[in-house]
Protein backbone atom coordinates (compact mmCIF):
# COMPACT_ATOMS: atom_id res chain seq x y z
CA UNK A 1 0.00 0.00 0.00
CA UNK A 2 1.92 3.09 -1.01
CA UNK A 3 0.70 7.01 -0.22
CA UNK A 4 -1.70 8.12 -2.36
CA UNK A 5 1.31 11.44 -2.84
CA UNK A 6 3.71 8.66 -4.02
CA UNK A 7 2.61 9.12 -7.48
CA UNK A 8 3.20 8.02 -10.50
CA UNK A 9 6.93 8.12 -9.46
CA UNK A 10 6.80 6.15 -6.45
CA UNK A 11 4.63 3.28 -8.45
CA UNK A 12 6.95 3.20 -11.06
CA UNK A 13 10.10 3.05 -8.39
CA UNK A 14 8.22 0.39 -6.15
CA UNK A 15 7.60 -1.82 -9.30
CA UNK A 16 11.27 -1.55 -10.57
CA UNK A 17 12.61 -2.44 -6.51
CA UNK A 18 10.70 -5.00 -6.90
CA UNK A 19 11.97 -6.80 -10.10
CA UNK A 20 15.50 -5.60 -8.77
CA UNK A 21 14.99 -8.26 -5.44
CA UNK A 22 12.96 -10.59 -7.51
CA UNK A 23 16.78 -10.49 -9.36
CA UNK A 24 17.27 -13.89 -11.50
CA UNK A 25 14.98 -15.78 -9.65
CA UNK A 26 11.74 -15.40 -12.18
CA UNK A 27 14.42 -16.63 -15.04
CA UNK A 28 13.95 -13.24 -16.72
CA UNK A 29 13.48 -11.72 -19.61
CA UNK A 30 9.78 -11.76 -17.57
CA UNK A 31 6.83 -9.63 -18.66
CA UNK A 32 5.10 -7.82 -15.31
CA UNK A 33 1.53 -7.24 -14.25
CA UNK A 34 0.89 -3.96 -12.47
CA UNK A 35 -2.77 -3.59 -10.72
CA UNK A 36 -3.18 -0.45 -9.29
CA UNK A 37 -6.17 0.86 -7.10
CA UNK A 38 -9.40 -0.73 -5.90
CA UNK A 39 -8.61 -2.94 -2.25
CA UNK A 40 -5.46 -4.49 -2.27
CA UNK A 41 -6.72 -8.01 -3.33
CA UNK A 42 -8.59 -6.52 -6.20
CA UNK A 43 -5.24 -5.52 -7.45
CA UNK A 44 -3.39 -8.68 -6.82
CA UNK A 45 -5.83 -9.76 -9.56
CA UNK A 46 -6.03 -6.84 -12.05
CA UNK A 47 -2.19 -7.19 -11.80
CA UNK A 48 -2.35 -10.93 -12.86
CA UNK A 49 -4.66 -10.66 -15.49
CA UNK A 50 -2.93 -7.47 -16.79
CA UNK A 51 0.44 -10.16 -17.90
CA UNK A 52 -1.67 -11.64 -20.02
CA UNK A 53 -2.25 -8.14 -22.62
CA UNK A 54 -0.65 -9.41 -25.82
CA UNK A 55 3.51 -8.22 -25.38
CA UNK A 56 3.46 -4.54 -27.68
CA UNK A 57 -0.16 -3.05 -26.68
CA UNK A 58 -0.05 -0.68 -24.17
CA UNK A 59 -3.18 0.09 -21.63
CA UNK A 60 -5.68 2.58 -23.58
CA UNK A 61 -5.13 5.30 -20.77
CA UNK A 62 -1.62 7.81 -22.84
CA UNK A 63 -1.07 8.05 -18.36
CA UNK A 64 -0.78 4.58 -17.76
CA UNK A 65 0.80 3.85 -21.31
CA UNK A 66 3.70 6.41 -20.34
CA UNK A 67 4.18 4.81 -17.05
CA UNK A 68 4.57 1.51 -18.84
CA UNK A 69 7.02 2.86 -21.42
CA UNK A 70 9.22 4.36 -18.82
CA UNK A 71 8.80 1.29 -16.05
CA UNK A 72 10.64 -1.08 -18.70
CA UNK A 73 12.82 0.86 -19.82
CA UNK A 74 14.18 1.38 -15.99
CA UNK A 75 13.26 -1.90 -15.46
CA UNK A 76 15.80 -3.08 -18.45
CA UNK A 77 18.65 -0.98 -17.27
CA UNK A 78 18.79 -2.82 -14.06
CA UNK A 79 21.12 -5.38 -15.84
CA UNK A 80 20.06 -8.29 -14.61
CA UNK A 81 19.42 -9.29 -18.72
CA UNK A 82 18.04 -13.21 -20.07
CA UNK A 83 18.38 -15.89 -16.97
CA UNK A 84 20.07 -13.42 -14.78
CA UNK A 85 23.25 -12.97 -16.65
CA UNK A 86 23.47 -10.02 -17.78
CA UNK A 87 22.23 -7.42 -20.38
CA UNK A 88 19.95 -5.16 -21.12
CA UNK A 89 16.69 -7.33 -21.74
CA UNK A 90 15.02 -8.03 -18.20
CA UNK A 91 11.43 -7.27 -19.12
CA UNK A 92 10.19 -7.77 -22.86
CA UNK A 93 6.59 -5.82 -21.40
CA UNK A 94 5.12 -4.01 -18.55
CA UNK A 95 1.65 -4.21 -18.24
CA UNK A 96 -0.70 -1.63 -16.07
CA UNK A 97 -4.01 -2.22 -14.95
CA UNK A 98 -6.36 -0.12 -13.01
CA UNK A 99 -9.25 0.77 -10.92
CA UNK A 100 -10.78 3.40 -8.64
CA UNK A 101 -10.08 3.49 -5.57
CA UNK A 102 -10.41 5.48 -2.54
CA UNK A 103 -8.35 8.43 -2.22
CA UNK A 104 -6.57 7.99 0.92
CA UNK A 105 -4.81 4.51 0.07
CA UNK A 106 -2.83 3.90 -3.03
CA UNK A 107 -3.00 -0.58 -3.42
CA UNK A 108 -0.23 -1.44 -5.91
CA UNK A 109 0.67 -5.27 -6.70
CA UNK A 110 3.23 -6.53 -8.93
CA UNK A 111 3.02 -9.99 -10.49
CA UNK A 112 6.76 -11.06 -12.27
CA UNK A 113 5.02 -13.65 -15.28
CA UNK A 114 8.37 -16.05 -15.24
CA UNK A 115 9.22 -17.85 -18.26
CA UNK A 116 7.22 -20.80 -17.37
CA UNK A 117 3.85 -19.07 -18.11
CA UNK A 118 5.04 -17.71 -21.51
CA UNK A 119 4.19 -19.34 -24.77
CA UNK A 120 4.02 -18.82 -28.35
CA UNK A 121 1.00 -19.31 -31.16
CA UNK A 122 1.28 -19.82 -34.65
CA UNK A 123 -1.77 -20.10 -37.38
CA UNK A 124 -1.25 -22.94 -39.68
Amino acid sequence: MLKPTDGAEGIIKFVVETVKKAGPNPCPPTIIGVGIGGTIDKAMVIAKKAITRKIGSHNKNVKYEAMEKETLKRINNLGIGPAGLGGNITSLAVHIDYLPTHIAGLPVAVNVCCHAARHAEGII
